[in-house]
C-alpha cells in the first residue's frame, strides 16, 4: 500500500474538530561533535526553507536536510557526471508534469503505439515503463484477501479476521462521523453564504451576527467553532474533511470490503507464470488522486533550478515508470515482475515507496531483490508509517529470512522531520535496529503533484526516493563503484547523532537515535560524495 502518513492527512485543526466532534583540496566530513553542539532551530521554518528542507545542512541551516545543496555547491560545482536510470515502483506518475516531462525514460529500442514488442522483452509498446494495474486502481488491503478467502486454515487467518472485525467497524465509524461533519459544516457555510451574499465572509462579520433565526444561529457558532479551531474558513475545514470522508469511504467501499476485486487484468495474482506480460503501456494516474507516484518521482528527479516548483535530488537521471501499487495494497507478483522489469531494462536504482503487514508470496518479491542485488541495482525501500519496530513488527518486502540478507544492495528507510531535537524523527516513521538502515526526511516534503501542481506530503514514502536520489547523485558521479558499494556509502557517511528523540509519537517513549537503525545515521549526501570519491581511487 502507499506509505503516505495517513496521520497526517488532515490538518491540525481537523483534528480538532474531531476532537470536539569531485577534485580541488580535500573536503571534509562535519565532525559529529560539532552537530551534536549545533543550537536548536527556534524560528519556524520560512517558505523556502520549507519547500526545500530535506536538501539543506544541518550544520549550516539547523534543519536536519541531507545537505544537498552544499553537495551541489562545492563538490558537484556544474558535473552533471553519468546518466542513471532510476525505477519508481509506485501508482501512476504523470509523465507530462513541467517538472518532469524532462527526466523520462524512453525505450529507444520499442516503436511506439505499433502494438508489436519490438524489443522482445515481452511487453508491447512500453516507452515510459509498464503498468502492471491495467485499468485498474482501488483494491483490497492483502489480510483482506485473506479473510475473503475463507481458508480457516491459511497461516495468520485468524489474526487477518480479527484485525478485519476491528478495523471495518473503526472505518464504517469514521466514515459516519465525516459525513455528518461535513454536512454540518456545509449546511453552515450555505446558510452563512445566503446570509452575507458571498463565500469569502470573515470570522469578524460572523461574529457580529445578532439573530433570532435558529438556523442562521446554528451557522454561526459552527463557523465560530471551526474559526477558534485555526481554520481559515469553512470551504477550508470542507475541503479537509473531504479528506478524511474520502479515506474512510475508500476503506468501507474498496480496501476492507471482502467483496470487492479490482484487478482487471485478466491473470491468476497467486500463479506467478500466468499471463506474461499482463497489463499494459499506460502509465500515467487514472485520476488526479493518484498522485503518490508523482510525488515520489519529483523527489528523485524534478527538473533542478529551472525556475519551476521544486529540485530533485539527483540531476543525471531517468526516471522508469513502473505502475504497481494500487490505491489498496499491492499484490506480490506485481511488485516481483516489477523489480525484474526495472532490473532487465537497464535502471541501476529502484525505488519502493509501498508496504504492508501481510505477504503471501513473500518469497517471490525476496527472490526479485536477490535478483536486482545479482544484478547490480540497489533496491530503496520506505520502512512504513505504524511508528512500530519492524524488527518485531511484520513488513513487507522485506530482504532477509530470520534477519540473513538475501543480497546486499537493499536499502529500508525511516523518516526525518524538519525539527532537529527531540522530535528529529517523524512520529509515524517505523524503525529497526536490525531491519531499518538509514533514516532521511519525509515528513512535510514538498514535490511535485499531477496536473503541474506541487504539495508537502509526509511518509516514509517521502523518505525513501529522497535516499534514492542520493544513491543516484553518487553513483552518476562515480559510475565505477558497484551497486553494494553505494548502499555502504550511503549507511557509512551518514551523519551519525548524538541525541534522544521521541519515538513512535510517544512522548514517554525516549531513546537514543542510534538505536533506531542498522546504521544509527541520517542520510548526508556531501558525505556521501566524499566517501564515494575515497573509495574510487
Amino acid at each position: 500500500m502507499k506509505l503516505i502518513n495517513k496521520t497526517l492527512l488532515f490538518s491540525v485543526f481537523s483534528a480538532a474538530i474531531l476532537s470536539s466532534c569531485g577534485g580541488g583540496a580535500p573536503i571534509l566530513t562535519t565532525p559529529v561533535e560539532n552537530i551534536d553542539s549545533s543550537p536548536l532551530k527556534e524560528a519556524e521554518l520560512t517558505d523556502a526553507e520549507a519547500k526545500n528542507w530535506g536538501h539543506l545542512d544541518l550544520a549550516k541551516d539547523t534543519i536536519p536536510g541531507m545537505s544537498v545543496d552544499k553537495a551541489y555547491s562545492e563538490i558537484i560545482k556544474g558535473n552533471k557526471g553519468q546518466k542513471i536510470i532510476v525505477a519508481v515502483i509506485d501508482s501512476g506518475i504523470d509523465i507530462s508534469h513541467e517538472d518532469l516531462d524532462g527526466v523520462l525514460w524512453t525505450n529507444k529500442k520499442e516503436i511506439p503505439g505499433n502494438g508489436i514488442d519490438d524489443d522482445k522483452n515481452g511487453y508491447v509498446d512500453d516507452i515510459h515503463g509498464w503498468n502492471f494495474l491495467g485499468d485498474g486502481y482501488d483494491e483490497q488491503l492483502e489480510y483482506i484477501r485473506l479473510v475473503a478467502s475463507g481458508d480457516t486454515n491459511a497461516p495468520r487467518y485468524a489474526e487477518a479476521k480479527a484485525k478485519y472485525d476491528t478495523d471495518y467497524a473503526k472505518a464504517l465509524a469514521g466514515k459516519q462521523q465525516y459525513e455528518g461533519i461535513y454536512n454540518s459544516v456545509n449546511d453552515a457555510h450555505k446558510t452563512l453564504t445566503a446570509h452575507f451574499n458571498k463565500e469569502d465572509y470573515t470570522s469578524k462579520e460572523v461574529a457580529a451576527i445578532t439573530t433570532d433565526d435558529a438556523t442562521l444561529k446554528a451557522a454561526a457558532d459552527t463557523a465560530t467553532s471551526m474559526f477558534g479551531r485555526g481554520a481559515p474558513s469553512l470551504p477550508a475545514v470542507l475541503e479537509q474533511v473531504q479528506g478524511g470522508l474520502d479515506y474512510y469511504g475508500d476503506q468501507v467501499a474498496f480496501n476492507l470490503n471482502k467483496d470487492f476485486n479490482g484487478r482487471t487484468t485478466g491473470d491468476n495474482p497467486d500463479d506467478f507464470n500466468d499471463k506474461p506480460g499482463y497489463g499494459n503501456a499506460n502509465v500515467m494516474p487514472v485520476k488526479k488522486s493518484e498522485s503518490h507516484g508523482t510525488h515520489v518521482a519529483g523527489i528523485i528527479a524534478a527538473e533542478r533550478n529551472n525556475g519551476l516548483g521544486a529540485n530533485g535530488v539527483a540531476n543525471n537521471v531517468e526516471i522508469m515508470s513502473i505502475r504497481a501499487v494500487p490505491n489498496g495494497d499491492e499484490y506480490d507478483k506485481d511488485v516481483a515482475k516489477a523489480i525484474r522489469y526495472a532490473v532487465d531494462n537497464g535502471a541501476k536504482v529502484i525505488n519502493g515507496s509501498f508496504g504492508k503487514s501481510f505477504s503471501p508470496h513473500a518469497d517471490w518479491v525476496r527472490e526479485a531483490i536477490k535478483y536486482a542485488s545479482d544484478n547490480n541495482v540497489v533496491f530503496v525501500h520506505a520502512a512504513g508509517n505504524d511508528g512500530k519496530d519492524v524488527d518485531t513488527e511484520p513488513n513487507f518486502p522485506d530482504d532477509n529470512v530470520n534477519y540473513v540478507e538475501v543480497g546486499n544492495t537493499y536499502i529500508r528507510v525511516g523518516a526525518l522531520a524538519p525539527k532537529y531535537g527531540t522530535g528529529m524523527v517523524a512520529g509515524f516513521s517505523n524503525y529497526g535496529k536490525q531491519n531499518v538502515d538509514v533514516f532521511a526526511p519525509g515528513a512535510q516534503i514538498y514535490s511535485t503533484y499531477p496536473e503541474n501542481e506541487y504539495k508537502a506530503i509526509s511518509g516514509t514514502s517521502m523518505a525513501s526516493p529522497a535516499v534514492a536520489g542520493v544513491a543516484a547523485l553518487v553513483w552518476s558521479q562515480y559510475p565505477k563503484l558497484t551497486a553494494a558499494q553505494v548502499k555502504q556509502v550511503i549507511l557509512d557517511s551518514g551523519l551519525a547523532i548524538n541525541t534522544k528523540v521521541v519515538v513512535g509519537g510517544n512522548g514517554e517513549d525516549v531513546r537514543d537515535f542510534g538505536t533506531l537503525s542498522k546504521s544509527g545515521k541520517m542520510v548526508n549526501a556531501y558525505n556521501a560524495l566524499i566517501m564515494a570519491s575515497q573509495l574510487s581511487k
